[in-house]
């Protein structure tokens, strides 16, 4: 039996993992075996970067111009790095990736008036002690609304995901409402998820009760994590997510042998980051 060590800190992505899937959390979190990017998360992670820097200039200085010239920084970066290093994209495909992204970013403009913006924070990173573990997230975009009420705001680069999942895609972006609320003595009023690609943004507004309640989620996701642990149990789910898994091959689920990813994944994924 391989004996694995509980994790002291878990992220809102580290959660959704283990829930989505406890043995490719095992594999990526545990095991620490490389996680090739995407085009789909490189891109997202570029034009993550092009907002942080357009959102960074003072109000009054967030114009389309500078926008697009916050694109072509991002571009420049990733270009430069392993992301797209690892991808290899052709001169036509590269192109593509590069025009979608840009794209992305101007959407943004569609969707609510910079200027109007009153920032406290970008890509911030939070963390407070819940329950048994450190629970570590990095926020888009904290903000201040009208009424000087805190405001987290998300942005998604992917599809809006159609509303029978739409409560799932919120339950993330409201573990940041409770690192606000944890570390700076303060709840936020709304927490939001802008689709950059769709124009849709999507609202929630948790109360005290909801944000309350993830203290007693993280303490049990712990739990369950703990108790795999000790058992050596992380069995796969099978589901849509599969699809896009980067662990596919050594998955039981598809014939594979979780046994040996810890020796071929570094192999196949050679120069691919650990996490």
């Amino acid at each position: 039996m391989t004996v694995h060590t509980p994790p002291t800190t878990l992220s809102p992505s580290r959660i959704e993992s283990f829930l989505s899937c406890p043995l490719a959390f095992r594999f990526a979190s545990l095991d620490g075996l490389p996680d090739p990017p995407t085009e789909a998360t490189t891109k997202g992670s570029l034009v993550h970067r092009a907002l942080e820097l357009f959102m960074d200039a003072p109000s009054g200085e967030r114009t389309a111009e500078f926008l697009d010239s916050c694109s072509e920084i991002a571009i420049d970066e990733y270009h430069d790095g392993p992301e797209l290093a690892w991808l290899a994209l052709d001169a036509d495909r590269l192109a593509a990736f590069d025009d979608d992204a840009r794209s992305l970013a101007r959407n943004y403009l569609t969707m609510e008036d910079p200027n109007a913006v009153e920032t406290v924070g970008l890509e911030m990173r939070l963390e407070a002690e819940v329950g048994p573990v450190t629970l570590r997230g990095i926020i888009d975009r904290l903000e201040r609304d009208h009424d000087g009420a805190l405001v987290v705001s998300d942005y998604k680069t992917g599809r809006t995901p159609p509303p029978a999942y739409r409560k799932k895609s919120m339950s993330g972006v409201h573990f940041y409402a409770l690192l606000c609320r944890e570390v700076l003595d303060e709840s936020p009023r709304s927490v939001r998820l802008l689709y950059v690609r769709s124009g849709e943004v999507l609202t929630a507004e948790p109360t005290e009760q909801a944000i309350s309640f993830l203290t007693t989620r993280v303490t049990a996701v712990h739990a369950a994590i703990t108790t795999a642990c000790k058992r050596d149990d992380f069995r796969p789910k099978k589901s849509a997510l599969c699809r896009s898994c980067a662990y596919q091959r050594w998955c039981p689920e598809f014939g594979g042998d979780p046994t040996a990813a810890a020796e071929e994944a570094p192999v196949v994924y050679e120069g691919v980051a650990r996490r």
